[in-house]
């Protein structure tokens, strides 16, 4: 197929296993800007490459062209015995094959095109609901990554209790809505640097109930947005506010949510308290089963501990310290990982190692929806998420660098822009031609990646030994 350049890039294969075809001739083919015939017809690769080629492989072809009205999509080359000479009738035939799948090619690129179109105006909404949520915590939170921390902990959790992919992202959208009502409190208040008293405490409960009202609807999204935002302070025991509901009175979401709320508040240092230990938050969090929190969601949020810690990390508000060292539990990961992880990807800063996995971890799962076939949605709706976090990841780097006086700042940050530049582009394509973009893509970024944490990102070691204070 043509990708928006005219360049061929193949998407397709059928019947070309390794015994085959011994030498991967198709792979020539890939980034040529083809010439167009009108009609079916026969060549030869040598015709097509070169007499270069006659050595290799001079596999004898038949070519389908394939246009959408007078503009070329691509071609089917088949492979075909040597011998055989079709007559004029038979390229004819072949012919009108070609004019039918160009219309069934040229159909389905339509329908993946709106099917994106459909996630666009979906993501909108989303994403409205999460600025929503993230300008609330802005007033009392330097970055807003815990609302980030705190979304992805909650879907964790609930990965964890066995809800399923649709409400985990349901959750993990409305999530980002539990304080919204914040919005409401004075920031003599909100601001405090010292604890609250009495009545000060009384007016700060009052966010939820604001929460509740600002996002009074019918719409599904928002009324889970509302249930989190008005129960998110309710205990198991009923002891919370503000309806002192108890037990499973409490909607799950807002079950789920209360401890990845709390947990994420005690592990964070405010302006008026410090961090707590991580140990020391895990425990607290134990001793509150059955008291403030659900005792089933409770044991999910142990079994999630792995993916949390992991999660703390990569959403972290602090610069990142590149003499720390993490210890982090396992992550499973799969067998058959299309770019996998090794030592020699290592900068030697543990953090931004952990950073890179992940990075790894969603173009493997961008991969995956793509040789799964998955369809254009579910590719853009992975690559709009790589998009998010490479963000995240870059904007960490660059503090950590300006913080530590990094010499090559500014050549880091011209190569991250071109990075998130490339991204929009591919995404840009996706709704041009589907069915090439996913594969210019996917070739690229795992280049992109591997050289850029092996050759750039590599000099970032010279930090290591470097006062935190510095």
């Amino acid at each position: 197929m043509c990708n928006p350049r005219n360049e061929l890039v193949q998407v397709a294969q059928h019947g070309l296993g390794e015994e085959d075809v011994p030498v991967p001739f198709m792979d020539a083919l890939d980034g040529i800007t083809p010439a167009f015939r009108d009609k079916a017809y026969l060549t030869s690769l040598s015709s097509e490459m070169g007499e270069s080629w006659a050595d290799k492989q001079n596999a004898s072809l038949l070519v389908l062209p394939l246009f959408d009205g007078k503009s070329e999509m691509g071609m089917i080359i088949l492979c075909i015995d040597s011998d055989w000479e079709p007559d004029a009738e038979t390229l004819d035939f072949m012919t009108n094959i070609s004019h039918v799948v160009s219309g069934v090619v040229s159909r389905y690129i339509v329908n993946e095109a709106l099917s994106i179109r459909e996630l666009e105006l979906e993501e909108s909404r989303a994403d409205a609901i999460r600025r929503l949520g993230t300008a609330s915590e802005y007033r009392d939170n330097e970055t807003g990554l815990h609302v980030m921390r705190m979304t992805h902990y909650s879907a964790a959790i609930a990965k964890a209790m066995g809800l399923s992919e649709e409400d985990r992202e349901q959750l993990t959208i409305a999530a980002s809505m539990h304080d919204v009502g914040k919005i409401g409190i004075s920031d003599a208040i909100l601001l405090k640097p010292g604890k609250l008293n009495k009545n000060e405490f009384e007016t700060m409960k009052s966010h939820t109930n604001i929460g509740g009202d600002l996002l009074d609807g019918k719409d599904t999204l928002i009324n889970a947005a509302r249930e989190i935002a008005l129960t998110h302070h309710e205990h198991w025991d009923g002891t919370g506010y503000p309806y002192g509901l108890k037990g499973e009175e409490i909607p799950l979401f807002g079950r789920i949510c209360s401890i990845a709320d709390v947990f994420d508040a005690l592990v964070s240092k405010r302006t008026y308290k410090e961090a707590w230990e991580l140990k020391e938050a895990t425990d607290y969090i134990q001793q509150e089963s059955g008291g403030k929190f659900d005792p089933d969601a409770v044991i999910a949020f142990h079994d999630a501990l792995p993916d949390i810690l992991r999660i703390k990390e990569l959403y972290s508000d602090e610069v990142i310290d590149p003499n720390r060292v993490l210890s982090l539990p396992a992550i499973k990961t799969s067998k058959d990982e299309w770019v996998s992880w090794n030592d020699s990807f290592s900068i030697g800063i543990d953090i931004i190692d952990e950073h890179h996995r992940y990075l790894f971890d969603l173009v493997n799962k961008l991969h995956r929806v793509i040789t799964d076939k998955h369809g254009a949605r579910e590719v853009a709706r992975v690559l709009h998420g790589l998009s998010q976090y490479a963000q995240i990841h870059f904007r960490a780097e660059e503090k950590m660098m300006d913080h530590y006086g990094f010499a090559e700042l500014e050549h880091q940050k011209h190569q991250h822009q071109h990075f998130e530049s490339k991204l929009k582009t591919f995404y840009d394509e996706l709704h041009i031609n589907p069915l090439t973009a996913q594969f210019d893509m996917i070739t690229y970024l795992k280049e992109w990646l591997v050289r850029h944490i092996v050759v750039e990102d590599g000099r970032l070691s010279e930090l290591v030994g470097m006062s935190v204070d510095q």
